[in-house]
């Protein structure tokens, strides 16, 4: 990547940042337009709605950018991704026996929604994404005449493992099954395309690899699907005449609006489109998906060089993503994360070891102090 964006993270000197599939930093640019707007509040209240409109509206479209989706009506604006998928479990019309199919290796968002229709007679199937040849192999294993949907994270959290969800897509439309993928780990790191992966719901919060705030996320919802979901809150925002408040007869959105029953959180609205203009306008998600595997390229590399290092993560290239996870001969892994979160690199400790995941403006300097840092730890934390 050619063009230097240190001037958008101004990171504190000393620190190395290398948590983004955790919470992220915002850009310089997002930081200033939350300054402005919360002015504006301070000075003119709502005067200008209007143009906080046109922000939602512009939200949706770099959202529907993002992944690729069909139309701005296919986006909605929730809190995070355990309230997208919460919706889609609570909305569904399921019968005892009904079954849903995913990994063992899920984020606990995308799993408690489904282990709480157990109540309704519902199995979750967790596959052992090791247990087969590849891990779809191992996913598709587990289906049956009673699977009503499969859920997966495009990328796991723990291991950075990179789903092949078009396979996976094209095997659910076939069968016609409900797919739902989990895209935290991927939407502002890597190509996502809703519509060449099959994908009735895709669901992310921003405040990962999108820079975004925490509190803020999208939910696509393609027609069909939306159709199957039964809705469980209302309010003036859901309907279709929305702004006319003396109607007393009203009508649920045809849109993705739909699940959106009050007001939004506006000023989550503004920083996420302004860390996805970034994203998009200014650098192109072509360019981020090179960095950042470049980044984890370079991490895997030096990771399999160093004999007291074992990479925890996919060496393969085709199943690489922005995480990069790996343990150190005879350390604990609690221990050496808060050696590395004491020394300022700020990681996470994830599957079993440390985890790493640097964004496309991570400069390669910092990835070598770190590792650095690695090759010095004291006789105290091993």
């Amino acid at each position: 990547m050619r063009k230097n964006y240190a001037d958008q993270f101004p990171q504190q000197k000393g620190l190395i940042y290398l948590n983004h599939a955790a919470v992220a930093p915002w850009p310089r640019q997002t930081a200033e337009a939350v300054k402005c707007f919360a002015e504006e509040n301070v000075i003119t209240g709502a005067w200008h709605y209007s143009h906080w409109i046109e922000t939602e509206k512009q939200l949706r479209e770099l959202a529907c950018h993002l992944i690729n989706a069909p139309s701005i009506d296919d986006i909605a604006l929730i809190k995070n991704t355990s309230e997208g998928l919460s919706i889609i479990a609570s909305g569904l019309e399921w019968q005892p026996g009904d079954n849903i199919v995913t990994s063992d290796q899920e984020f606990p968002s995308n799993r408690i929604p489904w282990q709480a229709l157990a109540e309704r007679g519902v199995e979750l199937r967790e596959a052992n994404l090791s247990a087969e040849p590849t891990p779809e192999d191992a996913l598709l294993a587990q289906v049956d005449e009673h699977t009503r949907l499969l859920t997966i994270s495009s990328v796991q959290y723990a291991s950075g493992l990179r789903m092949d969800l078009e396979r996976l897509g094209q095997f659910c439309q076939q069968r016609k099954l409900l797919f739902c993928v989990d895209a935290i780990q991927s939407l502002g790191a890597l190509d996502f395309d809703c519509q060449a992966n099959h994908a009735d719901f895709v669901i992310a919060d921003g405040h990962k690899w999108m820079l975004g705030p925490e509190g803020m996320g999208i939910f696509y919802c393609r027609p069909e699907a939306r159709e199957k979901l039964n809705l469980h809150q209302f309010g003036w925002h859901m309907i279709e005449a929305i702004g006319d408040y003396n109607r007393k007869d009203w009508k649920i959105a045809p849109s993705a609006r739909r699940f959106e029953c009050g007001s939004l959180n506006m000023i989550g609205i503004v920083a996420l489109k302004e860390s996805l203009s970034l994203l998009l306008d200014k650098v192109g998600i072509a360019c981020i998906e090179q960095a950042v595997l470049a980044n984890a390229t370079y991490l895997i590399e030096q990771i399999q060089a160093e004999p007291s290092l074992q990479l925890l993560s996919p060496h393969s290239p085709g199943r690489r993503s922005g995480i990069v996870t790996f343990k150190r001969q005879g350390a604990d892994p609690v221990v050496l994360h808060r050696y590395l979160m004491d020394q300022g690199v700020v990681c996470a400790h994830r599957g079993g070891g440390i985890r790493f995941s640097p964004h496309f403006y991570t400069p390669r300097e910092g990835l070598k102090q770190a590792l650095k840092l690695i090759s010095k730890l004291p006789e105290s934390a091993v």
